[in-house]
């Protein structure tokens, strides 16, 4: 297999990725934190599901779509935050806002990307969303959220679970850093992809874009990532996030929720939806799998804010799942990441038409005309 077009699943064009890009950066995009449990229970904790059709019904016409935040998309999907995805190759946040876009799906932009906000707004103009982290600095924060607003974001997402920097043990092997760090291991794995290291060595290492105005003036990629760790934050308030609504007006939801108590917390403040997430397995190494705790934190909402849900997604039925069990949306950041790591913008295409496929077959075999026609009692846990 050598093209994206030849994949036939998202493992495979893990597998494709792989072999594309060094070691340090497939390890950035594919690792978790500590022994990676989190990040392994993700998925399996999907797997674990059966789902129960229901037969004799007529699905010879599907519609995926869904309605989110009075906008309908082509399907109930969307392309979760990823930072620093450019280590799989140049222009990869752009190439995956142009997928998601083309296929009318949502693309959040992470506070952390390696292109700004502006930029992004001018290739898919009306079709992004904005994830903040934020930072120490309020100020900062608040002028993100500011120019996200300006730049015509759909939806503001405030990441609640990085009070402090996950152990990525790859990473701490690797000693992924930017710059790069040029050791000898480092210098024979980049030299095993001579196309991604002579498309780095034109560009320069990839460097955090919304960030870089805020940095003291000349920064390079290396003192603009050691800004970046002095601005992580651990006395971020619910009710400092229910303020952010004098600066955005449009739907503001919580991400990194897991307990119900916090989906409560949420739907009291007037928030418009949380995003049930273990931050892809990369912060907390026994971090329960969301798909398990997605039941619990609908019935907390009780119809008052949208639960969304990331982490884990790697199949469209995966996705058919998680809306049965009551998320009104699913998101995921590595399909795309792998798709882009392994061929580019075709690759990004490659894992939704891979997701939509999936999902519109279970769709079909589960007997459901629509996404509206799911419900728990197709699932078995």
């Amino acid at each position: 297999m050598r093209r994206a077009a030849d994949a036939v699943s998202i493992a495979e064009l893990r597998t494709l990725a792989r072999r594309r890009i060094p070691r340090l950066a497939f390890d950035y995009i594919d690792g978790g934190a500590e022994d990676e449990i989190a990040l392994a229970h993700n998925t399996s904790a999907f797997d674990a599901l059966r789902l129960v059709p229901r037969a004799g019904v007529d699905v010879s016409r599907r519609d995926l779509s869904a309605e989110l935040f009075g906008r309908r998309w082509a399907m109930p999907f969307g392309i979760a935050p990823t930072g620093l995805s450019d280590v799989a190759g140049h222009g990869t946040d752009l190439a995956i806002a142009r997928a998601a876009a083309d296929a009318g799906l949502p693309y959040i932009l992470s506070t952390v990307a390696t292109t700004d906000i502006e930029t992004i707004a001018r290739a898919i103009p009306g079709g992004f969303w904005f994830q903040l982290y934020m930072p120490a600095k309020r100020e900062i924060g608040h002028d993100l959220v500011r120019r996200a607003r300006d730049a015509g974001a759909g939806a503001l997402f405030i990441t609640l679970d990085v009070a402090a920097p996950g152990k990525r043990e790859r990473d701490l092997r690797n000693a992924f850093a930017l710059p790069f760090r040029l050791t000898p291991r480092t210098l024979l794995d980049i030299a095993s992809r001579p196309l991604w290291a002579l498309r780095m060595a034109r560009r320069g290492p990839p460097r955090f874009a919304s960030l870089a105005s805020y940095a003291p003036p000349g920064s390079s990629a290396h003192t603009l990532a050691a800004f970046m760790a002095t601005q992580i934050t651990a006395d971020l308030a619910w009710e400092e996030i229910a303020r952010l609504r004098d600066i955005f007006p449009g739907p503001i939801l919580a991400k990194g929720v897991s307990a119900p108590e916090d989906v409560d917390r949420a739907a009291r403040l007037g928030l418009d939806g949380v995003v049930v997430s273990n931050h892809g397995g990369r912060q907390m190494g026994l971090a329960a799998p969301p798909i398990t705790l997605l039941p619990e934190a609908v019935e907390a909402a009780a119809g008052r804010l949208a639960v969304t849900l990331d982490s884990g997604v790697r199949r469209g039925a995966h996705i058919a799942a998680a809306l049965a069990l009551g998320a009104r949306f699913v998101f995921a950041g590595r399909p795309t990441l792998y798709g882009a790591a392994a061929c580019g913008e075709a690759g990004a295409r490659r894992a939704i038409a891979i997701l939509r496929d999936e999902f519109d077959r279970t769709l079909a075999l589960l007997g459901a005309r629509s996404v509206g026609e799911l419900s728990p009692a197709m699932v078995r846990r």
